[in-house]
């Protein structure tokens, strides 16, 4: 640190402290109150429950969050199998190419995820590849929006493998898919855990494209907890988005608890 003395470290901690405090605690803190609260009409919310918790479990946004579940892991799973394979391919590829490779893989992420949903709404809107109106237009659309996160950690991943342990298995005869199955997706399991996870915790939260392309039959709980929200219905949108938040951390336990396990292999 470049502060020394014990009061100006003790300054800047304070300060950590209270930006930490009002940007993330206080409003996680504040959807939570609203999600335990039957009323709100003073400084500090009354009544509190589980009522809009149990009413966020059951009905249209159980199978909301059913829908992001499944959304998520799909999407995730198959952005890990493309990103993990255009990053496989980038890394012998030349280096024009695999710049290339990048800028396209990082186009969605610099641009607004309403186009994207646009984008994708309207190029598979029409026959050979119909997708309006079924679920798959929208794990397409989360699937495109994560894949930059994906390749990005592979990719990141490759360049820190030592190179020694594939030419030592190619000198021993190994050929490419034995050294491919044997030697770089184990070490590369550790960065696959962490890049599901992101996807997945990405997924789980998009609002921007999927609200351009959903239909009325896979409904995503981010949509509900904004019609929730739009129709004044707040306390259900806090309990909705605790719900989704709770569910979330869980999914990324595991996640990291599996890729702690890879690690430790």
């Amino acid at each position: 640190m470049l502060v020394w003395t014990p009061r100006g470290k003790a300054l800047v901690l304070g300060v950590f402290a209270l930006v930490v405090t009002v940007v993330f605690v206080a409003p996680i803190a504040t959807v939570i109150a609203a999600a335990l609260a039957g009323s709100w009409t003073g400084p500090l919310p009354s009544n509190l429950g589980l009522t809009n918790i149990g009413n966020a479990l059951s009905g249209e946004q159980a199978a909301s969050l059913s829908v992001s579940l499944q959304t998520a892991l799909l999407a995730g799973a198959i952005s890990l199998i493309l990103g993990t394979w255009a990053a496989l391919a980038a890394r012998e590829a030349p280096t024009w190419l695999r710049r290339l490779t990048d800028a396209v893989f990082h186009l969605p992420v610099a641009v607004p995820s309403v186009a994207i949903g646009l984008g994708v709404l309207i190029a598979f809107n029409e026959r050979p590849l119909l997708l309006g109106g079924t679920k798959w237009i929208v794990i397409l659309a989360h699937t495109v929006l994560v894949l930059a996160y994906t390749f990005s950690a592979v990719s990141a991943a490759l360049d820190r493998l030592d190179p020694t342990y594939r030419q030592a298995a190619e000198s021993l005869g190994a050929g490419p898919i034995r050294v491919l199955c044997h030697i770089t997706l184990p070490l590369l399991l550790p960065a696959l855990g962490a890049a599901a996870g992101l996807a997945i915790a990405l997924s789980m939260g998009e609002l921007g494209a999927t609200i351009m392309v959903y239909p009325a039959t896979w409904k995503t709980l981010p949509i509900s907890i904004f019609a929730h929200t739009d129709r004044g219905e707040v306390f259900d949108a806090a309990a909705g988005t605790t719900v989704l938040v709770v569910v979330t951390l869980i999914v990324l336990t595991i996640l990291g608890r599996l890729r702690g396990r890879a690690a430790l292999r």
